[in-house]
């Protein structure tokens, strides 16, 4: 391949770019790639439907390589192909990542202080929870698509709900939660106990009323105390002719094959 200065790239039309990439390794795994698009949404620089348009891909194949998590799971989609390639031409035209703390303002600013509000359980780490592992990944990927939210300052935030010890919520972590699916799935992380403690405060601090499905997961899950955030919920005993199910409430149950 020719070698080429920036100032060349930065002229090149996307169809010239398309032939110089076919000369280019894929140097950035699935993993690697599913980072930089959480990164790039979370800094707002497009919605998620915007994203999908522009990579030329379809929500249900956006959606499954988004869920994966391995650093070579989802090689073969062509989410992860064109997602490069949308990457690399910025990379060429000499567009940074987006810098949310250079564009926005302070995190503390932009949401309202919850260092007030004290649920019950919650100075020992036993906050009864009420939303499935699926509702807290959407209200965190909510969260930090608002003006003045950084990924880091939000990781502090989930570390501030726990009191016996103290705790340090690493990026990982919450792209490890982020990239599973099911309500029961991510249950232990320390993000989604996290998590829902800092929602639920939020929801106090501003006066929000509880969800219907909030309020039909407390008479499920009340009798045991909220979801179970120790043990994991992926294997259950059955017959041989019953196949397990577990609802959108967390509910596991056994039906005929």
């Amino acid at each position: 391949m020719t070698k080429r200065t920036s100032d060349q790239f930065l002229a090149m039309g996307d169809n010239d770019l398309d032939h110089e990439l076919e000369n280019m390794p894929i140097n950035d795994s699935p993993d690697a790639i599913r980072r930089k698009i959480r990164a790039f949404i979370d800094g707002g620089e497009m919605k998620v439907g915007e994203f999908q348009k522009a990579i030329n891909a379809n929500s249900v194949s956006y959606s499954r390589f988004m869920s994966q998590n391995g650093p070579g799971k989802g090689a073969g989609s062509n989410v992860y192909m064109n997602a490069w390639a949308f990457f690399k031409k910025r990379e060429l035209r000499g567009l940074k990542m987006p810098n949310k703390k250079a564009k926005m303002i302070a995190t503390e600013s932009a949401q309202p202080d919850i260092s007030g509000v004290v649920l019950p359980g919650e100075m020992n780490d036993s906050v009864e929870v009420y939303d499935t592992c699926d509702e807290v990944r959407r209200k965190i990927n909510a969260h930090l698509r608002q003006p003045g939210v950084t990924q880091a300052q939000f990781l502090r935030d989930i570390a501030a709900q726990y009191h016996t010890k103290d705790r340090k919520v690493q990026s990982k972590q919450l792209a490890d939660f982020r990239s599973k699916k099911g309500p029961y799935s991510g249950n232990t992380s320390i993000v989604f106990y996290g998590a829902y403690v800092f929602f639920e405060k939020l929801r106090v601090k501003e006066g929000k009323p509880k969800s219907k499905k909030r309020l039909d997961m407390e008479m499920i899950h009340g009798p045991s105390g909220g979801m179970d955030t120790e043990r994991t919920h992926d294997r259950i005993l059955c017959r041989s002719d019953m196949v397990p199910v577990m609802d959108q409430y967390g509910v596991m149950r056994t039906i005929p094959k």
